[in-house]
């Protein structure tokens, strides 16, 4: 149990990227399933992800604590495994593992979240909960249309209560009226009114003197306010994304803010109409797991037969469903043919790419998220990088990441695979891209990004080198890359030819490969990774590698 002393929504926000608890879960009870969750599991489990590739270099130095915090929130809290008195999975998280609907696993879930709950009991300085969180926030979605990012943070996260809609509403509609009505710049506004409200969510703690947080020892007003403004970012971050986990939502990366797609209203008004708003079973654990646990409830328009088929029949006309076949072969007829439909638009996105007719966006995005005005910059990078690579040569270029319905990205890709996977016919080539600086970009990417390399080698028994792009390179990564050039390890495969290069060097080499009056080859890819070799062979330190192959990559091409 969590005790909760949150005065606004209360979010799970670990994993950060919802789709990665699938892996882990099913890692916990393929190793620990019936077992005691235990200091001694927990590190056991800890050391498992990391030979499963799925842990990026966090977690060493207490790996129980970062097991609890991966398993004990959100896949416990959205009851997709249950750890008294042993691990195990529940019905719901068995059918996250097995179903080809992921989504509406995650949305069932999700819907059924609620504070209070036997797994979070609210404390004495805790807002009076009753509330089903995401379904609420789905709710003020619908209601808008369209919400922004900084509307969720500073007034829809006050919606503790559902019978507070109203008055949250109020809010929103008087901030959008104000905003046009002040003559401050956007980000003065905004804080100032962040300000007003953290002020009047904690007033008590204000005026009682009681600002000294967990995470600092300096208790003046200020750092308090900047502490929970940044709970509540964190909080609406989490929001945003696990929204997105269900498929029933775009997100709007320039603009910052989320909406219902167009084609999912129906399902999603479906469910605001028949979903019970009121917690249930708050104080009876026992009913609330298996409430929790259970994967079909609550009920969404594909359980309605005749709802299902209509559904079918006006977004895929074409196809001829017999009103006797069982609502699973209709969930699946209905999924194949999204999946089909998205496959098709993605197609057609390559295509177009491949033409170039996507040069300027592809170099405006890249500006866009060196200047960090995006919402999700990590996942903006990885897919960004993915158009840019299959622009920049032939070969089959393959983006890891998750797309939804509709062709849009979604998600960045599993913690066991590369970003970007290239198949240039005799050889093959990784991409790994990363918004980490510094010593944190080595202590999270180095060795993942040297796996992922060594699993193509293994799988295609080719020669295969990896690309490393990042907005800036950290000197160890630099160290570290150049290291493994001349360091035959065979845990790795060999030797590992990696090069990383600044994202705006990059940019370069997409520009040189639009200006070209051909198309360029693969074998131009393959003899700028050789030249690395050859380089790292000759060079007395890394800084002479590093500097001679930006250098190159400046005008790769010609090389």
């Amino acid at each position: 149990m969590t005790n909760v002393s949150s005065k606004v929504l209360f979010i799970t926000t670990s994993p950060r990227t919802p789709f990665r608890m699938i892996s882990e879960i099913e890692l916990l009870n393929t190793h620990f399933a019936g077992k005691k969750w235990n200091s001694e599991t927990q590190t056991a489990f800890m050391q498992f992800l990391r030979e499963e590739n799925y842990f990026n270099g966090a977690g060493v130095n207490d790996p129980a604590f970062s097991a609890r915090d991966r398993i004990n929130r959100a896949p416990k809290a959205l009851g997709f495994v249950t750890l008294s008195p042993v691990i195990g999975l529940t019905p719901a998280g068995q059918e996250l593992i097995q179903s080809r609907r992921k989504e509406e696993i995650f949305l069932r879930q999700l819907l059924k979240f609620q504070l209070p709950s036997p797994y979070h009991k609210p404390t004495d300085q805790a807002a009076a909960f009753r509330v089903k969180p995401y379904l609420e926030i789905f709710r003020l979605i619908r209601h808008f249309g369209s919400l922004k990012f900084d509307e969720l943070m500073i007034f829809g996260l006050q919606l503790t209560d559902y019978r507070l809609f109203d008055s949250i509403i109020s809010k929103i509609e008087q901030f959008r009226i104000s905003k046009i009505q002040t003559e401050q710049n956007y980000k003065s506004f905004r804080n100032e009114s962040m300000t007003e409200e953290l002020k009047m969510i904690y007033g008590k703690e204000i005026i009682s003197g009681s600002t000294k947080t967990r995470e600092s020892r300096d208790a003046s007003l200020a750092k308090f306010l900047q502490t929970k403004a940044s709970n509540m970012r964190d909080y609406a971050d989490a929001l945003f994304r696990y929204l997105r986990a269900t498929g029933l939502v775009n997100i709007s990366h320039v603009g910052k803010s989320i909406s219902i797609a167009q084609e999912k209203v129906q399902e999603v008004d479906y469910f605001l109409q028949h979903t019970d708003r009121e917690p249930r079973f708050a104080d009876d654990e026992k009913q609330y797991i298996a409430y929790l646990a259970d994967p079909k409830i609550p009920q969404l328009l594909t359980d309605n037969k005749d709802l299902l088929i209509d559904k079918i029949q006006n977004e895929f006309p074409h196809i001829k469903v017999d009103a006797t076949y069982p609502i699973s072969k209709l969930k699946d007829i209905l999924y194949d043919e999204i999946t089909k439909r998205k496959e098709t638009i993605i197609d057609e996105q390559i295509t177009a790419i491949k033409d170039y007719r996507f040069y300027d966006d592809i170099n405006v995005t890249f500006n866009q998220i060196t200047d960090k005005s995006l919402y999700d910059v990590p996942l903006m990078l990885e897919w960004n990088t993915w158009r840019a690579m299959t622009m920049l040569d032939g070969g089959q270029v393959t983006a890891n990441l998750k797309f939804d319905d509709f062709g849009n990205p979604m998600s960045t890709a599993q913690g066991n695979m590369a970003d970007i996977v290239c198949d240039y016919g005799d050889f093959g080539l990784t991409v790994e891209v990363t918004m980490q600086s510094g010593q944190r970009q080595y202590e999270m990417e180095g060795e993942p990004v040297t796996r992922h390399l060594a699993k193509l080698k293994k799988e295609t028994g080719k020669p295969s080198y990896c690309l490393f792009i990042a907005p800036e390179i950290n000197e160890a990564c630099i160290a570290h890359f150049y290291a493994l050039h001349k360091m035959n390890i065979s845990y790795y495969g060999g030797l590992s030819t990696i090069v990383p290069l600044p994202l705006n060097v990059f940019q370069k080499m997409v520009e040189d490969s639009c200006k070209a009056s051909y198309i360029p080859q693969p074998q131009q890819v393959k003899r700028f990774f050789e030249r690395s070799n050859e380089i790292a062979a000759t060079s007395v330190d890394e800084k002479i590698w590093y500097k001679k192959m930006t250098d190159i990559a400046l005008n790769w091409l010609n090389y």
